[in-house]
């Protein structure tokens, strides 16, 4: 009787062990959790890597950067690295100008993109199937395929070197990746249940109204996605923003692909080391050109977050 109760006694602990390290449903105990957490900060790590590491060199002096005992935290915060690479990047102006340039288009694009993906969601027009195809095809279709015969045709229509190049492509549906926010909002909109447009029907509202006060607020995080992912990309677009204005506007990211020959030309060296641009001037310029960004998205992660996770549920 006595060694049945010590092996019941036993068998119990082990259980109490096994709940604890691998918990009632084998997905909430110590062990996975741990497991879960180590993944989690072993993927964060991988991404914030290089920002840290940027971020860290970017106040660094000469002296510490060649410094081999100097890894991660620098002798003192070397601020003159940040004041040469705004004054190398024009930082206020440029910003300024990055703004305009990515703002007024992405405001555009999300407006007309909603308004034909609500179209495409809720009505049923002729050849409807051939144009999704050809909206599709847009985003399929390389830009290096149409990038020519689009600069011929801005050139003939005298759009270079203004902003016309980014706001009309937009306005017309056909701005930086308008095909997959199109389909974002199609996606959207088709969830929409159909009863309270036709409630609105009923009440005597019209296509136009239903569209601003039951879709539109429904697809708030939608708005939110097209927006920020818009926003991105005009901001880091060098390539076509270099192709279109000329030296007529600039944007951050162009400035910084010629730091190095305009920190050349606005700090010549005179025999001295102190005009000698290094890597932690060249991460400075880097950090000032994200910066902007990471607030924008700070500003916007929660209904960022939030309209990611509404875009992956059924019947929402």
């Amino acid at each position: 009787m006595k060694q049945q109760q010590v092996k019941q006694q036993s068998v119990a602990v082990l259980t109490r062990i096994r709940k604890l390290l691998l918990g009632m449903g084998e997905n909430d105990g110590i062990v996975f959790k741990l497991v879960v957490y180590l993944l989690l900060i072993g993927i964060g790590f991988i991404y914030l890597y290089p920002l840290l590491f940027m971020l860290v060199n970017s106040f660094m002096s000469l002296d510490d950067l060649v410094n081999s005992m100097v890894k991660w935290i620098p002798t003192s915060l070397y601020t003159e690295n940040y004041e040469k690479a705004l004054q190398v990047l024009n930082f206020r102006k440029t910003l300024m100008q990055t703004i305009l340039v990515a703002g007024v288009p992405s405001i555009i694009q999300m407006v007309m993109t909603s308004v034909i993906g609500y179209g495409f969601a809720r009505f049923d027009f002729p050849l409807k199937k051939l144009w999704f195809a050809l909206m599709i095809a847009t985003f399929i279709i390389p830009p290096s395929v149409t990038m020519i015969p689009t600069y011929l045709m801005f050139k003939d229509y005298h759009l270079l070197g203004t902003l016309k190049t980014y706001i009309y492509p937009a306005f017309l549906g056909q701005g930086l990746k308008s095909a997959l926010f199109i389909m974002i909002f199609y996606q959207f909109f088709k969830k929409l249940p159909v009863v309270l447009e036709e409630a609105a029907q009923i009440d005597g509202a019209g296509y136009l109204k239903m569209f601003y006060r039951i879709a539109v607020p429904t697809a708030g995080p939608a708005f939110i996605i097209v927006f920020l992912f818009s926003f991105v990309w005009y901001w880091n677009e060098s390539y076509l923003a270099a192709l279109y204005f000329g030296n007529k506007l600039t944007i951050l990211p162009l400035e910084l692909q010629k730091f190095t020959d305009s920190f050349t030309k606005m700090f010549p060296q005179s025999g001295g080391q102190g005009n000698q641009i290094n890597e932690a001037i060249k991460m400075a310029g880097t950090m000032l050109t994200i910066a902007p960004l990471l607030v924008v998205y700070f500003v916007l992660q929660r209904w960022f977050v939030e309209g990611v996770d509404r875009s992956g549920i059924t019947g929402e």
